[in-house]
């Protein structure tokens, strides 16, 4: 598996074994486990479409300062991504050949925002806080209805 395992480790968090084929395990893996951290070799993003918000971090190697300091901040604040149906999605290899990777076109370090309708909202070369990025996600038509509604937009079931 490609996922900075050491990285994960040492936030305390647990890289999980690849999922195999079935395009529906990532979606139940998530909603088993929101705060679980996919590596960017077993997402394909359009099967989360209208499911969830992909938040793709990328780096050329897991020792990328960037990339350390940016997933100690998801981490640190992994309730209020859960909240936004945040997929967190990895990519620290610069020659995974992803999908993510092709698609996203990253050079060095990258976080990227895709909503739930699949579009691309926010790009950073720079780590971005939690707060950012929630506020970023807060502005969305989409969220702002999940929020009016008064739900978090999750599909149950």
């Amino acid at each position: 598996m490609r996922i900075a395992t050491a990285i994960i480790a040492s936030l305390g968090l647990t890289a999980l074994p690849a999922l195999g084929q079935d395009p529906d395990s990532v979606e139940a893996a998530w909603l088993a486990d929101p705060t679980r951290i996919f590596d960017a070799s077993e997402i394909d993003l359009d099967e989360l479409q209208w499911i969830a918000r992909p938040v793709v971090v990328f780096a050329n190697s897991p020792r990328d300062p960037a990339f350390v300091q940016q997933m100690e901040e998801l981490v640190a604040e992994f309730d209020r991504l859960v909240e936004r149906d945040v997929i967190v999605i990895v990519d620290s290899d610069a020659d995974s050949g992803s999908s993510a990777r092709e698609r996203l076109r990253p050079r060095g370090f990258m976080l990227v925002l895709i909503g739930k309708d699949g579009e691309v909202k926010l790009r950073k070369p720079l780590p971005w806080s939690v707060r950012e990025i929630s506020r970023s996600i807060d502005k969305t038509p989409m969220r702002q209805r999940e929020e009016a509604e008064g739900r978090d937009g999750r599909i149950d079931g």
